[in-house]
């Protein structure tokens, strides 16, 4: 569900909404299913369909060069823009957690807060 039509008592969508509440530093936040559609987006109603679509096509490119390399599994992927990060990571095997940051965010914190919300994703869809 994109942002805007999600209701307040969805848990999905209070995961994501305590996600930009846990830190000023992260701006915005969604849940995508395996096919790039929005579950649930604190992302501007306007971007979020295309961020979401975006974001499931960079992680599996991500993945993939992960396996390439010999890397070892996947963890997240960190884009860095000029106003911004963007951080993605995968929430069991068909879900994708992203959420984007302010440019001054503690990326380590940021990290963190991330790996809590992926846990509590996955616990709501399980």
């Amino acid at each position: 569900m994109a942002s805007g039509a999600a209701t307040g008592a969805d848990p999905l969508t209070k995961v994501v909404r305590g996600l930009s509440a846990a830190s000023a530093d992260i701006e915005a936040a969604a849940v995508i299913d395996g096919d790039g559609a929005v579950m649930a987006s604190s992302l501007p109603q306007a971007t979020s369909d295309a961020v979401a679509a975006m974001s499931s096509a960079l992680l599996g490119l991500s993945e993939r060069i992960v396996d390439e390399i010999g890397g070892g599994g996947y963890e997240c992927t960190i884009l860095r823009g000029a106003r911004g990060y963007t951080v993605l990571t995968r929430v069991g095997f068909e879900v994708m957690l992203v959420v984007v940051t302010t440019s001054t965010a503690k990326l380590g914190m940021v990290l963190l807060d991330v790996q809590r919300a992926a846990k509590d994703v996955y616990r709501v869809l399980s």
